[in-house]
């Protein structure tokens, strides 16, 4: 019998979830399959490779021995298929993914057809949900990577910043603010707020650099908070509060004129877009050619 990367993957899914159970959930096998493939794997090496009981599985001697090597030849895999995915303009597949709100609204749809164009045989489904559903689906294996609006922090998943963007001010076009020249927290604050729903990256991002700025997100007066983009800027649009959202979600309604974009004073709400995945995915070819794709082009031609 010969090593192989599979068995490594899986001998490294076992120990980095501390059971055998939660491996075969995470690789898609039922439990048998990674029971047996890892017992391959201590026949090869003719050790075993995990100390087993009713309750818990520890890592032998061999296997925390083993661990980084396998951990290296996963990571090489990965560096492997982002060098290669710039090569594959012929590749086959289908991409799933899933996306934030604004980020599935209203920037990806404008970058997935040039992808469409360069890589015609991989057909795209994806699922637009916030951010907080997004990680719950990655953990629980119902997502294999999300693009996410708010940078996330979890010990299992990968976070890599993939694009830029950045949050303005937007009010209805006759509101007392719309022809100030320099807006003021202070003068900002003074009105009432339309806002995404708690768990939104848009929410979180806002929150957060308004802290920053010394302003308490909890003094501003949120009269209505909603699940979409598309609602707040309708309910700005009617002059039921103002908001912040990201300026890559306005560019219609700004050059209609039906809403006014600000910039205020003293705060930058600048974020990145991130993709997230679990550390011990390995991802489709398909995914990782979508992301080199969003790493290395000039995507400003497009949004």
């Amino acid at each position: 019998m010969a090593l192989n990367f599979h068995q490594l993957h899986i001998f490294y899914t076992v120990a980095e979830k501390g059971s055998f159970s939660y491996a075969a959930q995470a690789l898609h096998m039922t439990q048998p399959a990674v029971t047996m493939q890892v017992q391959s794997l201590e026949d090869y090496f003719g050790t075993k490779l995990f100390h087993r009981s009713t309750k818990k599985i520890e890592l032998s001697e061999a296997g925390r021995t083993l661990l980084p090597f396998a951990k290296r030849s996963i990571d090489l895999i990965k560096e492997t298929d982002i060098s290669m995915s710039k090569f594959t303009h012929m590749l086959e597949g289908r991409l799933h993914l899933g996306a934030s709100m604004t980020v599935g609204e209203y920037i990806l749809p404008r970058l997935l057809g040039p992808f469409g164009k360069e890589y015609p045989n991989i057909s795209i489904s994806m699922k637009v949900i916030n951010t907080r559903q997004i990680l719950d689906e990655v953990l629980n294996h119902q997502l294999n990577f999300g693009i996410v609006e708010a940078e996330v922090h979890h010990p299992d998943v990968h976070v890599e910043a993939v694009m830029n963007d950045e949050l303005m001010l937007i009010v209805p076009k006759d509101h007392p603010l719309a022809d100030m020249p320099v807006v003021t927290l202070e003068e900002m604050l003074k009105y009432p707020f339309v806002l995404r729903e708690q768990g939104s990256g848009t929410r979180t991002v806002m929150e957060e650099e308004l802290a920053r700025a010394g302003c308490d997100p909890g003094d501003m007066k949120i009269v209505m908070e909603l699940g979409s983009t598309g609602a707040v800027k309708s309910a700005v649009e009617a002059d039921l509060g103002i908001s912040i959202l990201s300026q890559s979600s306005l560019k219609h309604e700004a050059a209609l004129g039906v809403l006014v974009v600000k910039k205020i004073e003293g705060v930058c709400f600048t974020r990145s877009f991130h993709a997230i995945y679990l550390n011990s995915t390995i991802l489709p070819i398909s995914a990782v050619t979508f992301l080199t794709f969003l790493r290395e082009r000039d995507l400003s031609q497009w949004l």
